[in-house]
């Protein structure tokens, strides 16, 4: 009955603390991505950028200048609204 209890206290205290965020949209992402390099930041990993970019469904090499998939990304932004 102990182990019972247990299990209730337990659930007990994760549902005091808050739910885990919903996951970002692509575009959501694409946007805060944008927004930070806008802001002075460095995109440090190619691959990430990259990798929102083929989420938004566009075709990037991976031997591209992130400098040239971010103004993709920007164009993409501009025309989802």
């Amino acid at each position: 009955m102990a182990t019972r209890r247990r299990k209730g206290v337990i659930g007990w205290l994760k549902s005091l603390l808050p739910a885990k965020a919903a996951p970002l949209s692509d575009i959501e992402q694409a946007r805060r991505l944008v927004a930070a390099v806008d802001r002075g930041g460095i995109p440090l990993n190619a691959a990430r950028v990259n990798a929102i970019a083929r989420n938004l469904g566009l075709e990037v090499s991976s031997k591209a200048p992130v400098e040239e998939t971010i103004e993709r990304l920007r164009q993409a932004i501009a025309r989802a609204g």
